[in-house]
């Protein structure tokens, strides 16, 4: 979840003039570093090696 102190800091990181999609893909960003920082500290992660299995499955 995004907090008003974090949108602060990602609009301060902008350029002085940008657009609302600029503004909108930076927070979906933060969003969803934020998101994977949680899942980790979680350990709701897979290993790289259950990952290149579930990948390979894609191809077949």
């Amino acid at each position: 979840m995004l907090t008003k102190s974090l949108v602060k800091k990602q609009l301060d990181k902008l350029p002085e003039e940008f657009t609302l999609d600029d503004l909108v893909e930076q927070l979906i960003l933060v969003q969803k570093i934020e998101k994977g920082l949680k899942d980790s500290e979680e350990d709701k992660v897979i290993s790289e090696e259950k990952l290149d299995s579930e990948i390979e499955k894609w191809f077949k």
